[in-house]
């Protein structure tokens, strides 16, 4: 007999695109196989979590405007990264935003199943499967555990025979009833970036609120951070592990115009807060070395 409180797999193609859909007794998470990317994840009886664009297109070769996106071997524009990064593209000038994996194929290892649990395991091996201008060999792995939480646990191991230094992140894209109603705790007194203003170092003072355009990057970053929205009347806790950087970013108005897979409004309702290792927390990693990036995201009533 059929036991509904059981995770379900399917795998389905949308458009372009091979993905996967999970169902469990918590919720529903959509996935594809381009990039890693968790595309959206929705607990019952809730909004979404994660975020997708309305206007998403599902093509081979192009990121998802939304859910979460893998940013490796570098976070955002390569000749803002420190030397080290810069130093490990070895290519022509063409070095595109966030990295090379978003839109690769990746492998899928497999999907086990534990009582109301389920893990999707992901994988990129960039010695058998080179990246353009980057010549090196690491394995990449993406784990995907669904049970009252999603978790999120991204590896890299250096397979090559000499040291590796990368920045990353998981460009998280929240979903939040509406943008300016919104508070971000736990970054009280962290010094950030203000990306907007000449790449100024500042202090956080209370909660990160928002009146305009924010791109920031966050510097010693604590564990825990939450995003308040009381007219949901929820608070999404962020936990991480193996970073001490994030980057808070949503395009406002004017901007949101000249985005990709993005109406004109849809700012309104998202928020990202992107786990990282960035700026002079990036990673370098000794010749057979492993290390691990985890993001814990869990909802709470108000």
């Amino acid at each position: 007999m059929y036991d509904e409180t059981l995770p379900t797999v399917e795998q389905l193609e949308v458009d372009e695109l091979v993905c996967w859909r999970v169902h469990t007794r918590h919720g529903e998470l959509l996935m594809t196989q381009q990039g890693a990317q968790v595309l959206s994840y929705q607990p019952h009886g809730e909004e979404p979590v994660i975020w997708l664009s309305g206007q998403a297109a599902y093509q081979k070769g192009k990121a998802v405007r939304g859910g979460v996106p893998v940013c490796w071997p570098w976070f955002g524009d390569l000749r803002r990264n420190p030397a080290e990064i810069q130093g490990m593209h070895q290519g022509g000038p063409i070095c595109p935003a966030h990295g090379l994996v978003r839109e690769r194929d990746w492998t899928l290892l497999g999907i086990d199943s534990e009582g109301p649990a389920v893990r999707l395991d992901f994988a990129l091996d960039t010695a058998s499967e080179p990246l353009p201008g980057w010549p090196h060999a690491a394995e990449l792995k993406l784990s995907i555990l669904m049970d009252e939480q999603l978790r999120l646990t991204l590896s890299t191991r250096n397979t090559g025979d000499r040291p590796l230094a990368i920045s990353q992140a998981l460009h998280s894209y929240f979903a939040v009833s509406d943008i300016q109603g919104v508070e971000v705790e736990g970054l009280d007194d962290c010094r950030y970036i203000e990306t907007l203003e000449d790449w100024q170092e500042r202090k956080q003072k209370g909660p990160v609120s928002f009146r305009g355009e924010t791109d920031r990057i966050y510097l010693e970053t604590p564990r825990r951070m939450a995003i308040v929205d009381r007219a949901w009347k929820r608070r999404i806790l962020l936990e991480a592990d193996g970073s001490a950087s994030a980057v808070v970013w949503n395009p406002w108005i004017d901007k949101s115009r000249r985005l990709s897979q993005f109406a004109e409004d849809a700012w309104k309702g998202m928020l990202c807060i992107e786990t990282a290792r960035v700026m002079d927390d990036f990673l370098v990693l000794r010749p057979g070395e492993e290390q691990r990036m985890v993001l814990n995201i869990s909802s709470t009533p108000l």
